[in-house]
């Protein structure tokens, strides 16, 4: 280890870089660094260059790119041989540096039904433990509000438009962050639901994926079993088995709380859950009623549409919202208890404090707002994700935080990668927003995004638009109908004003950045991707119970 007395002073990089390194600025807290050294000098590029002193540098088997800023120390050539000689511990001694990364996804989960998002009836204490010790990121958000091209974007890091689909090939897959983390020494593993084509055993270490979302199903002895309990029991067998000299990733996809589409009942919680809530009362959204429907694009009201087809399944009358929302609330519970118990599983084997958690949802999810059910539109209530990431590695000043700058599914990727110390390929599409989490938001972060829908059906119309803060602009393809919503003054989104003169400027500013983000994200058109199929078609999940 180098003394604590080498000082640092600033000089322009020269030199070759011979290992990749990481070095300590504040006691106990480590940074990934590159080392150029030369017969008397050894450069560190060093990540958070607000401390001077460099207290020690130790191995990391792990290539980041060169930091901006450049700071050296004098160091005689004794030393400078026992950096190098640290340098060739090799992978096993060094891939403990390296941290974990646990990733969690809930199936349709509503951006607000979580405690730690203000949900005022939801008990979720294990999430909102990890919003406590980590960052709450306020506007997460998708890019395509339907789970099987989200969860595309999350593998890939790229935009609807550019994938054509929600699938990956034997082409497209190595630029995926499970593969490229793979490749990099990690042990992968995936539980519970797939939902984007091509991906499969194949490309991991360890695999209990199903497809379908049913939340009653059948283990492999043909025993009736939930989802929940399937999955939690699936991620404590993979802490225990996984090997110890290795990183890991683990993305566990909760089937929940996505609603069982053809049972009468749509959400079908655990045992332990039934009792909960039973004499809260769920409180209606303001909009979630016929008053906010109508003032909806006729063309969307006219012609079939399914997310007013469910909201008659669920929620068209009091009692119905009550009933099917508590049992929405139910399977959240359920599965807010099945992290706590892995997330206990993580303190227990030592694990916890090299693992990142990461909590998103695949999309947003509709709870009556609108006169709606489920996802597929433009507005916020479908647009907007929860988002938590605990990293033990953040100092207490950066614990217990909320973001409110925009991070996307797209960002992901190249973020995994990062914390991975791996280059995000080129062919991805989000940023790293780990600066976020220590509360620097880069000069040149978005402050809105292009989001995209093509058909699904014709009962599922297709949109694009510019989601920001203070402005969203929709245009529906299929009768080129636009809306626009000035969320400063009208976050709910209930008054249109496309069509009013007064917002003519603010009308045309919104087509033009329309043109200007789909220029940059690029790919095919919406209306190209009409016959575009998003993957062949799913025959679910082959261990559902039957209802006999």
């Amino acid at each position: 280890y180098l003394e604590p007395a080498c000082r640092a002073k600033w000089f322009s990089n020269f030199g070759t870089v011979v290992r990749q390194l990481e070095t300590e600025l504040t006691r106990g807290m480590y940074h990934p660094d590159e080392v150029i050294i030369t017969a008397s000098n050894c450069t560190a590029g060093i990540s958070a260059a607000a401390n001077p002193v460099l207290i020690r540098a130790r191995s990391r088997f792990a290539v980041y790119s060169r930091a901006a800023v450049l700071q050296s120390f004098r160091c005689g050539m004794k030393k400078f041989l026992h950096v190098l000689a640290l340098c060739l511990f090799g992978f096993a001694a060094s891939a403990a540096t390296r941290p974990n990364i646990l990733f969690i996804v809930a199936d349709d989960l509503s951006w607000h039904s979580t405690g730690f998002m203000g949900d005022p009836v939801v008990k979720t204490p294990n999430l909102d433990r990890l919003a406590t010790n980590g960052v709450v990121f306020t506007h997460a958000a998708v890019t395509t509000s339907i789970c099987m091209v989200s969860r595309a974007s999350m593998l890939t890091g790229r935009y609807l438009s550019q994938m054509g689909g929600a699938r990956v090939t034997p082409q497209t897959w190595p630029d995926t962050w499970p593969a490229r983390l793979h490749a990099a020494g990690y042990y992968g593993g995936h539980i519970g639901k797939v939902h984007v084509q091509g991906q499969d055993a194949s490309g991991y270490d360890f695999w209990a994926g199903r497809y379908g979302a049913y939340h009653w199903i059948k283990d492999e002895s043909g025993h009736r079993i939930h989802s929940l309990q399937k999955d939690t029991d699936e991620a404590l067998r993979f802490l225990k088995t996984r090997p110890k000299d290795k990183p890991f990733f683990l993305q566990v996809a909760y089937t929940v709380p996505h609603a069982e589409d053809n049972d009468p009942q749509q959400y079908l919680p655990m045992p332990q859950e039934e009792k909960l809530y039973i004499d809260d009362i769920v409180p209606v959204p303001k909009t979630a009623n016929n008053d906010y429907w109508m003032k909806l694009p006729p063309f969307f009201r006219d012609q079939p549409n399914e997310g007013r087809k469910r909201w008659a399944w669920r929620f068209d009358t009091p009692e119905k919202y009550q009933v099917y929302t508590k049992n929405y609330y139910r399977l959240i519970s359920g599965m807010d208890r099945s992290i706590g118990t892995i997330v206990n599983a993580l303190q227990a084997d030592g694990s916890a404090e090299s693992t990142i958690i990461v909590f998103i949802g695949d999309n947003g999810y509709f709870l009556g707002e609108h006169g709606l059910a489920d996802k597929w539109y433009a507005y916020e209530e479908s647009v907007r994700v929860p988002l938590v990431v605990y990293d033990p590695r953040l100092a207490p000043k950066h614990r217990a935080k909320r973001c409110d700058d925009w991070v996307l599914n797209v960002d992901l990727a190249p973020t995994f990668c990062t914390w991975a110390g791996i280059e995000p390929s080129k062919s991805m599409q989000g940023r790293d927003f780990s600066p976020l989490l220590h509360g620097e938001t880069p000069a040149d972060w978005r402050t809105d995004f292009l989001y995209q829908f093509k058909w699904s059906s014709e009962i599922i119309p297709a949109s694009e638009g510019v989601c920001s803060k203070d402005w969203k602009y929709v245009r529906w393809v299929v009768s080129n109908t636009e809306e626009l919503f000035d969320l400063k003054n009208d976050p709910i989104e209930g008054h249109n004003v496309a069509g009013d003169p007064a917002h003519a400027t603010d009308l045309a500013h919104s087509r033009a950045r329309l043109a200007t983000l789909r220029k940059e994200v690029g790919g095919a058109t919406i209306e190209q991707l009409k016959n575009m199929p998003y993957g062949d078609p799913q025959s679910g999940s082959k261990n559902k119970v039957s209802e006999e």
